[in-house]
């Protein structure tokens, strides 16, 4: 019986312990340890520190030596309770913070604006997009996770309350203070992402703020400048401004800042809403029982410090309810308005003892009890996590928002039928946008200085993409359209069809007087770096679309609009993190290109590693020659060499065998009558193409056309002038016979079979099926792969012959030919083979960037299907991934090479069977495995200058690459 009393005494006060924690929450589970430490503590104080804990005063890390002493007198002189942190560097300020909390008796309570994060980001001022871009985010979980880690940010910098999340429900597209910093206009919508954002950031032990009470949404006035008012009713302001103010004190809200307003409704004297006794006591403590920590806004603030001489607006403030006086204009006098009053007995003992022991229960519920400096040892690191870069991308992803898409203009499809331009308005940087936009297809930056000029220069293209791009540096910069660029917009999109993008909050659209003509407009809220590539890929379908408006714009748009688009399938770009890889492990394969560099194995790489359809590697290395200036980059070019065999000529056969032009088993006599009386009459596409076919690996074609005694190329077949009887042109200034197409044909078909049938790789199929397949359409090679494939792949950088397409400083040189035809091979494929019909082999001749190979290995791997076109059935697929003479030892597919079947072979040996790709002579490699969906891509040219020694396959680099890609996978 005893014991049965005992567990119901230990369980009421358990259960006692737990309401008085809901109730209060600035209470911990610690309850009565709290209370004996907060009243230990206030009853040691004398009365002036105890009304100095009031106190928060603003303090920036990079202020001069004069202001830092300033602050330290009021802390040692004057007790006061803690400090805002404002401007300054996150090193600094923790060395500062510490400096501070030594002078300090009672440790101080620290807070910081920090609504986005703090400023760690590289390419944006904050560290998370600003409320109206979350506000656009349907997913809270997304919200919830980023207050959690701006709580981590703020804890590992010390900070113990963050004033945020902001509440203000945003219902006036000309308020100058709230806008982007609100959720949006929608009461709901702003409480739901206010509470997902307070549960986070105080799951990590820093105290949410609500701002600004009773609600800062509904003005167009600078509270820095003036006193706002709030002319509605009070049922009005009940039900929509208050409104997200008692859900939140219903879950735990720590605390709430009170505004300077002029609400009418609520305080017929006029005083602001922060020295209102009704609006702080009676409608925040009384009527809506809050019981958490209230502050005013800075009391330097104009609305504010108007309406008192200095330090009595301190007094009225603490009388009207506040628990905190922020930035008070004069602390010292301040202070002592406020003892004056209480030894006058204008303020009772238990009305101080309210706040200041409100203040110390908060400073224990923060840890203060236990204080320890911050630690500065990896902090820059703890503050630029890559958790947080992955969210950041998520929550950018979330948010864009298509609000028009007149006949599903987006995501943009049939890029064959496009020639796209963008024109750039707004005085802010779009270069991430343009570059991003161009990984997808050709896309033109369009300039010009009149609107003439701007329409003549686009007389060209079909579609233009406009970018409004002002400043991401805060979120008060001007975000409005010029009256020039509207009318630049308006005529454009008369005559084109137009992807209007507006990188800045989405009021901006209310500046449009018409938006008939825009077929399609896309909100993406912030010009930060994330913002411009995401938005990038979401207009070509590699992402789809989730964002819905968090505000009303004008007319023509309500809050909660936003068109849903699903992805189209197109490689997007992101962090490796993101599909289960290790960014650090990845690091790994930089060392290796540079040892391949620094090795003198080839002069350059370009690298690409892509998973689950998102490419999380993407780099360039080294020069185009060892002896040049010229670092490879992204859009340069490399001669692909072999590659040539799967990238063209592959699938252009495997479009004819889905079309049951030919099959595997069709044989060499049934396609190209001329080889019905060869000994290659009976080799079929199958045997052939697996390389299992008794054919010569090779033939110098072109050493049967140099002159015997000079060995330089004959006066017979070459020319260095062209004309109708010598037109191909091999090189520079070089020109062969133009029958010699021909001759090399017949060589080919005449050539002797192989002693026995073993695998033996052959280059001799691939000029074979290049006669048949430009027979079979009477088009040339080039041609056909471009028009059926690489157009409406948004493959622009492939190309053959790209000498007569593109500047040759944005091709790589492959070598310094000494045999045949005695130049630098700059521009013109350097397989003489290809070279002798005319630069067009079915075995090598084109010319690529890393990007591209990966569209068409990553079309390969989902089955045929790329950027919302089929180009190949399932099955198709699957019929050229196999290898059909495995159990004769030959590895190979249809065309594809495949894994080792035991030690030697051309991948690192840790790599699915299922898996494909191919090599190229030139250091190029491609290869995609579809269980793990990797494509990891390759290019150099490690034949220039010369092509004799091949030290990076001696040196296993592309395989030993390939090895640390599986290496860094982690799920």
């Amino acid at each position: 019986m005893r014991q049965i009393l005992l567990t119901i005494v230990i369980l009421y006060v358990s259960l006692s312990t737990f309401a008085q924690t809901l109730q209060n929450p600035l209470a911990t589970i610690d309850i009565k340890g709290q209370q004996q430490w907060v009243d230990n503590l206030y009853n040691s104080m004398t009365l002036a520190e105890k009304v100095g804990q009031l106190y928060m005063v603003q303090v920036m890390s990079n202020q001069d030596k004069a202001t830092k002493n300033k602050i330290i007198e009021l802390i040692r002189d004057h007790h006061i309770g803690g400090v805002i942190y404002s401007l300054g560097g996150p090193n600094r300020q923790a060395q500062l913070n510490n400096e501070l909390q030594a002078l300090s008796k009672v440790p101080l309570l620290i807070g910081m604006d920090a609504e986005w994060g703090l400023s760690m980001r590289l390419d944006s001022t904050y560290a998370f997009p600003w409320n109206m871009t979350l506000g656009a985010i349907k997913d809270n979980h997304l919200i919830e996770q980023t207050g959690k880690q701006i709580g981590e940010h703020n804890k590992r910098l010390g900070v113990h309350f963050n004033f945020a999340p902001v509440v203000d429900i945003n219902t006036n597209p000309l308020n100058p203070i709230i806008g982007n910093r609100s959720f949006g206009e929608d009461r709901d919508n702003v409480t739901e992402k206010a509470l997902a954002f307070m549960k986070g950031m105080q799951s990590a032990g820093v105290l949410a703020s609500a701002k600004h009470f009773p609600g800062h949404g509904d003005t167009d006035q600078d509270s820095h400048k003036t006193l706002p008012t709030i002319s509605f009713n009070e049922k009005r302001i009940n039900t929509i401004e208050l409104y997200p103010y008692k859900k939140l004190i219903k879950q735990g809200l720590s605390s709430v800042m009170v505004a300077h307003l002029k609400v009418p409704s609520l305080e017929p004297s006029g005083y602001p809403s922060s020295l209102s006794k009704n609006v702080v006591t009676n409608i925040l403590k009384e009527d809506l029982g809050f019981k958490g920590l209230i502050f005013t806004d800075a009391l330097t603030m104009k609305g504010a410090a108007d309406f008192k001489e200095v330090g009595a607006i301190d007094l009225a403030a603490f009388k009207a309810g506040n628990d905190v006086m922020l930035m008070s204009e004069d602390v010292p006098v301040g202070i002592s308005k406020i003892i004056e009053a209480y030894n006058s007995g204008e303020i009772s003992e238990a009305r101080l003892e309210l706040s200041v022991k409100k203040i110390l229960q908060a400073k224990y519920k923060v840890g203060l009890n236990n204080y320890k400096p911050v630690g500065l040892n990896n902090l820059s690191a703890d503050l630029n996590r890559l958790k947080d870069d992955i969210l950041y991308e998520e929550l950018l992803e979330n948010a864009i928002t298509i609000v028009k898409n007149e006949k599903d203009l987006l995501p943009l499809r049939k890029l064959e039928d496009k020639t796209i331009a963008y024109v750039k308005m707004g005085d802010d940087d779009g270069v991430v946008f343009l570059d991003e936009l161009k990984k997808y297809t050709k896309v033109h930056h369009i300039e010009a200085t009149s609107l003439d000029e701007l329409m003549g220069k686009l007389q060209d293209y079909n579609t233009v993409i406009i970018g409004l791009h002002r400043s991401n540096l805060n979120p008060w910069k001007s975000f409005q359209f010029t009256e020039t660029e509207l009318t630049w917009l308006y005529e454009i999109a008369k005559t084109h069809k137009v992807v209007l993008d507006v990188f800045v909050k989405p009021y901006a659209l209310s500046d449009l007087a018409t938006i008939e003509n825009i077929e399609s407009i896309v909100v993406s809220y912030q010009n930060s770096k994330i913002a411009q590539e995401k938005s990038a890929q979401l207009i070509f379908g590699a992402l789809e679309s989730k964002g819905s408006l968090p505000v009303s714009i004008g007319n023509y748009f309500k809050v909660g609009d936003g068109i849903h688009n699903n992805a189209i399938k197109r490689l997007s770009y992101t962090i490796p993190e993101r599909v289960g890889m290790d960014s650090e492990k990845l690091k790994k394969i930089d060392l290796l290109a540079l040892k391949a560099i620094n090795g003198k194995m080839t002069p350059g790489i370009q690298l690409l590693i892509a998973r689950k359809g998102k490419v999380i590697y993407n780099k360039s290395f080294g020069k185009h020659t060892y002896s040049g200036n010229d670092p490879v980059v992204f859009d340069d070019i490399y001669d692909v060499a072999s590659l040539t065999k799967i990238l063209a000529t592959l699938p252009l056969l495997m479009e004819l065998e889905e079309e049951g032009v030919v099959n595997l088993d069709t044989k060499l006599s049934q396609i190209l009558p001329s080889y019905k009386s060869s000994n290659k009459a009976n080799i079929t596409l199958k045997a052939m193409l697996s390389h299992y076919a008794r054919l010569r690996p090779w033939e110098p074609f072109y050493a049967r056309t140099l002159d015997s005694a000079t060995k330089r190329p004959s006066e017979k077949y070459y020319k260095t002038e062209r004309s109708e009887k010598f037109n191909i042109e091999v090189a520079n200034n070089l020109y062969l016979r133009s029958d010699y197409q021909d001759s090399i044909q017949k060589i080919i078909k005449d050539s002797e079979l192989l002693g026995r049938l073993t695998y033996r790789y052959s280059d001799f199929p691939y000029y074979i099926l290049k006669k048949y397949i430009e027979e079979y359409y009477d088009q040339t090679l080039d041609v056909l792969v471009q028009d059926r494939f690489y157009k409406s792949l948004g493959a622009n950088y492939t190309m053959y012959n790209p000498f007569h397409k593109i500047s040759n400083k944005k091709i790589i040189p492959t070598e310094i030919d000494d045999y045949y035809r005695f130049q630098e091979v700059h521009g013109y494929v350097h397989d003489m083979g290809a070279a002798m019909q005319n630069g067009i082999g079915g075995h090598a001749g084109i010319f690529s960037n890393a990007n591209d190979v990966a569209k068409i290995m990553q079309m390969y791997l989902q089955k045929g299907f790329y950027g919302g076109k089929r180009y190949f059935k399932s099955e198709t697929l699957d019929k050229f991934n196999t290898c059909y003479f495995c159990d004769k030892g030959n590895r190979r597919g249809i065309g594809f090479d495949k894994p080792q079947l035991d030690e030697d072979g051309p991948t690192c040996g840790c790599i699915s069977l299922n898996s494909f790709g191919h090599s190229g002579f030139t250091g190029t490699y491609a290869w995609a495995d579809p269980e793990e969906e990797i494509v990891y891509i390759f290019l150099a040219n490690r034949t220039h200058p010369s092509a004799t020694h091949n030290l990076l396959l001696k040196e296993n680099i592309r395989t030993d690459i390939q090895r640390l890609i599986y290496e860094a996978i982690i799920d």
